[in-house]
């Protein structure tokens, strides 16, 4: 398995002027490997929307490198994306899945699926001309220049190492709403289930 950033920084050695794109998990790590912030886009709170929005920007700038980091948690919830972004075909798109087998926003659950299904499989099913799958951190490094040279749309699936997200210290809600885990705690034991 792979860390979420040394992946990402690997990446960034090799992102040039693309626009980036990160949802969930994959915001922090990248925020620390970036080297050209200004053409960072943080799709925050669209858990499962990030690849919409990646092949809208895709389209729309065709001249213009775009990459998304997803989750398989994210992609599991918008799995419609993978055949609307191979039926468009937008030659300028690289889509990195970080598969850790858990929705690591809300509390560390296992994805439906974990460990059973190939997403790199699936993105080849519904159209993408190529795909990928790493488990290694060198053998990706070894790769990354040349992946990224190729015409899009390229799927990467890294399988990367599990960690689940702590809410952020001082995070400014609206009034009434509670911070993620808490709001999940209270729906638990409203429900009666026992708190994860």
């Amino acid at each position: 398995m792979i860390l979420q950033r040394d992946l990402m920084a690997t990446v960034a050695q090799q992102r040039d002027t693309a626009v980036v794109l990160t949802t969930m998990g994959s915001r922090g790590d990248w925020a620390q490997v970036s080297c050209n912030p200004q053409r960072d886009l943080p799709v925050s709170g669209a858990m499962g929307k990030a690849s919409s929005v990646a092949l809208g920007l895709a389209l729309a700038q065709p001249t213009e490198k775009v990459i998304l980091f997803d989750g398989d948690g994210s992609l599991l919830m918008n799995l419609g994306a993978l055949i609307a972004i191979a039926s468009k075909a937008p030659g300028n798109l690289y889509h990195f899945v970080m598969e850790n087998g858990i929705y690591a926003t809300t509390g560390g659950q296992p994805i439906p699926g974990q460990g059973r299904v190939s997403l790199a499989k699936l993105a080849l099913a519904a159209g993408y001309p190529a795909a990928y799958e790493f488990d290694d951190l060198e053998e990706f490094t070894t790769r990354a220049a040349d992946i990224l040279s190729q015409p899009g749309p390229v799927f990467v699936c890294a399988k990367i190492v599990p960690e689940v997200e702590e809410e952020s210290p001082g995070t400014t809600l609206p009034p009434g709403v509670l911070p993620m885990r808490q709001a999940l705690k209270e729906v638990q034991k409203a429900l009666g289930v026992a708190p994860s």
